[in-house]
């Protein structure tokens, strides 16, 4: 890799900047508690992950998505008998998540300062708008990046119409991200580099079905050791 060309560097948001994944599975739990006479723990896990994927090109990504998603699982599981009221609960877990406090994960903020003076800083961040506006303003370090994209899906084609938009050579950028299939592989698949920092829990959607070897990236702990490998 030739890493001594690269002048910008774009981040993930979820789970690469801030915790976030951690707030759907205890979302889930807390939903499990509402339907457990209907069903198992297990069966609950599946079913609402599967109801999750069916509805992404509905709905998309995001709190919204998944509550909605919670609450039509509930519906088909029960057989339409859940009580109203748990619904009611549901929809106050969806509103508890979207309030949920944003923390950054460590040495975020020192590393993004130090690479900010050397390169061109983007976050590239996939979800509901209103609800990724909200994250990233509270985050803290929305005005260290020159410009924040959010999109509906984190693909080879969206990678290249960002770069064509802002006029971004493919081998002067980098992405860094926890997921390989969103963060990863597709930049790699379009001639851009690619850094994996593995969050220790990964939603299984976004867990590649083969992982590609022939794509080259790199792999790394954390998230402050990216400014001393581009030196």
């Amino acid at each position: 890799m030739e890493l001594n060309r690269i002048k910008t560097v774009a981040f993930d948001a979820d789970d690469t900047l801030w915790a976030n994944e951690h707030i759907f599975q205890e979302a889930r739990e807390n939903s499990y508690a509402l339907v457990k006479d209907f069903v198992s723990r297990e069966d609950w896990a599946k079913a609402t992950f599967d109801m999750e994927i069916h509805n992404l090109s509905l709905y998309g990504y995001g709190v919204k998505s998944y509550v909605l998603s919670l609450i039509e699982a509930a519906l088909k599981i029960s057989g339409g008998k859940i009580p109203q009221y748990l619904i009611g609960k549901m929809l106050e877990i969806g509103k508890d998540m979207l309030n949920h406090p944003v923390k950054l994960l460590p040495d975020v903020k020192e590393t993004l300062e130090t690479l900010s003076g050397n390169y061109k800083l983007f976050m590239i961040t996939k979800g509901e708008l209103l609800e990724q506006e909200g994250k990233i303003k509270r985050s803290g370090v929305a005005e260290l990046f020159s410009n924040i994209e959010i999109v509906s899906e984190k693909d080879e084609k969206t990678y290249s119409n960002l770069l064509d938009k802002y006029a971004i050579p493919r081998n002067e950028f980098m992405m860094v991200g926890n997921s390989l299939k969103s963060d990863v592989l597709p930049v790699c698949k379009i001639g851009g580099h690619g850094i994996h920092i593995p969050y220790h829990v990964t939603w299984e959607w976004e867990v590649p079905k083969n992982r590609e070897e022939e794509v080259s990236y790199i792999e790394l702990e954390r998230i402050n050791m990216i400014p001393e490998l581009l030196k």
